[in-house]
């Protein structure tokens, strides 16, 4: 024997990786596996199946658990774009009362209030108008997105009334309006009226244009252009369908007219487009486009009126018609015309803008022109300039892409100015 060799037991030492083992691991498995669907093959498919889904809820849960937790329902806000007289809001968060203000955004659970003379319009995300008329008191219960863009918009209408219209929202979206049980979902491009009579507690959801569905209880009913549901809020009997008048169309002063400065001798004639079985109608004028003062409340038996005594300055006027039981038709369009003085002025007028700010898809501008003046945004009034030609304005939703604003101020002498912007939406 060797010098070398020593006796003894002689260990060897083999190194094995983690790799190794799990590659072991994995090669059994498969074996495993493919024995298994040889046999069972319908049970192993299940299994896999099976598993699979369990993994990927795994890593859902892992990745994004927030986005489980909250679901995929996001918070957006509204904003008030017109105000008229006494309005108060109530936020969610707070139990006191503050003064209506464009720059007050309006959330989930936020209250709304009106006083006899006040009016609010409220526009959310999705496109829908909410036009709050005086006494009411509105809840915003919904207002949310997903990621998908399909919105969720909801308000509550505690007591008064209030006109809405929808927009072209995306398929899946929901726009509804809920009074005393009674939960109204509208199509798009669809508009209605919903009135909540404290007094007579008789409500009623009216469809001015397009479709509706309304569902109290397991009650539903299927309202299309000009028919209402109407029910006793205090009670759970069926909501009765009615078919409501027509209103007549309104013709001249066309919408958007100047007119020259009347004389006594030469009033401005208002026309309209005459109803059957009509036994007169009713004319009003307003100097506001929520007829919360009225100028002009005439009734009268032929489809054109003269009218005198109107000063220099824009007006709102609408008809409806009424029948031999004096019941009346549901409100016209309401059409806006502007007196101006003789003498025309077609010098540039001061039309001053601040940078704009987006709220998603909603632009909100603000700027300066002459005190008196009007401004169009995009085809649409500014409806209320300060006395110091100050207007703050929050426009409907834009679509995705490159949109161009076109801003106009024009004052009663003619005088013009025209500016232009271009934002992008993502």
């Amino acid at each position: 024997m060797p010098s070398n060799r020593r006796s003894g037991i002689q260990i060897a030492w083999k190194t094995i990786t983690y790799r190794s083992v799990i590659m072991l691991i994995l090669m059994g498995l498969a074996i495993l596996a493919a024995g298994t669907r040889l046999a069972f093959p319908e049970f192993t498919q299940n299994t896999v199946k099976a598993a699979t889904n369990v993994f990927t809820n795994l890593l859902e849960r892992v990745a994004a658990p927030d986005t489980l937790k909250r679901g995929n329902e996001v918070s957006q806000q509204a904003h008030i774009t017109a105000l008229d007289g006494t309005v108060r809001i109530k936020k969610a968060s707070s139990d006191a009362w503050v003064k209506a203000d464009y720059s007050v955004p309006l959330e989930k659970g936020d209250v709304i209030q009106t006083g006899p003379e006040g009016m609010a319009k409220i526009a959310f995300n999705d496109g829908t108008n909410y036009t709050v008329k005086q006494d009411s008191l509105i809840v915003i219960a919904e207002n949310s997105a997903n990621d998908h863009q399909q919105t969720s918009v909801a308000v509550n209408v505690t007591t008064g009334t209030v006109d809405l219209a929808t927009g072209t929202y995306v398929q899946g979206s929901r726009s509804e309006v809920i009074v005393d049980g009674a939960t109204a979902s509208l199509a798009p491009e669809s508009a209605a009226r919903v009135r909540k009579d404290s007094k007579s507690k008789q409500d009623e959801l009216l469809i001015t244009k397009g479709v509706g569905t309304v569902q109290r209880g397991e009650q539903t009913v299927q309202l299309t252009d000009w028919e209402k549901a109407s029910f006793k809020a205090d009670t759970m009997a069926p909501m009765e369908k009615v078919k409501e008048i027509g209103p007549p169309t309104p013709i001249s002063p066309a919408n958007m007219m100047p007119i020259f400065a009347p004389t006594e001798d030469k009033p401005i004639e208002f026309s309209w487009t005459p109803m059957t079985n009509a036994k007169g109608y009713r004319l009003q004028i307003s100097r506001n486009p929520y007829f919360s003062s009225l100028i002009v409340d005439r009734k009268v038996t032929s489809s054109a009126v003269m009218v005198s005594g109107l000063t220099e300055g824009p007006y709102y006027w609408m008809v409806q018609s009424y029948d031999g039981n004096d019941k009346e038709s549901a409100e016209s369009e309401k059409n806006r015309f502007t007196i101006i003085a003789h003498e025309a002025d077609s010098g540039k007028i001061r039309l001053d803008l601040d940078p704009l700010i987006q709220h998603g898809r909603v632009i909100e501008l603000t700027g300066k022109t002459e005190p008196n003046a009007r401004v169009m945004v995009n085809g649409h009034e500014v409806p209320v300039i300060l006395s110091d030609g100050s207007f703050h304005y929050f426009m409907p939703p834009l679509p995705n892409g490159e949109s161009t604003i076109t801003i106009t101020a024009q004052n009663a002498r003619g005088g013009v100015n025209t500016q232009q912007q271009k934002v992008v939406i993502q």
